[in-house]
């Protein structure tokens, strides 16, 4: 994870469909050259576990990408790169993280994508980059903002 700044960029994007929402998300794991924290936010069907699935692909992920609604994180150790995916949806408090070992899934070098980020905000580290899907219609609109040097540096790419 880079060093905090306060949020300098943002862009906006439209995402037409799933497949278009899993190529951003591949395309968002070929730009990350080291560990990356993405939060990913926007009401039910927004899109939050179809960009996680393409994150995932983009680093040669073949199997299943479900959102770990119930278990809160799902692991993934690919070849090139540990990944932690966080549903934080059915949090009742922020607390119940540390219950977890929070702390251990962004401390270990790893890619954390966190949905439903504003459920633990408190105790969660800043993002490089923050995703917020909104649902118009039948397309995605997507506000991208960056939460750290890094973050920064994703975004120009």
């Amino acid at each position: 994870m880079g060093s905090s700044v306060p949020s300098k960029s943002v862009r906006s994007i439209e995402i037409a469909t799933a497949a278009a929402m899993e190529a951003f998300g591949a395309s968002v794991a070929r730009a990350a050259s080291a560990p990356i924290t993405v939060y990913l936010s926007g009401q039910l069907a927004a899109g939050k576990t179809t960009f996680a699935r393409g994150y995932l692909r983009g680093f040669g992920h073949g199997g299943a990408v479900k959102s770990p609604t119930f278990t809160l994180v799902e692991s993934y150790e690919l070849s090139a790169r540990a990944i932690h995916h966080f549903d934080l949806y059915r949090l009742e408090d922020a607390e119940e993280l540390e219950f977890i070992g929070l702390d251990e899934y962004f401390e270990t070098g790893a890619d954390c994508l966190v949905e439903w980020p504003e459920r633990g905000r408190s105790l969660l580290p800043a993002p490089d980059l923050d995703i917020h899907l909104t649902v118009c219609g039948e397309v995605r609109q997507g506000e991208i903002s960056t939460g750290t040097e890094y973050g920064e540096k994703l975004l120009e790419l």
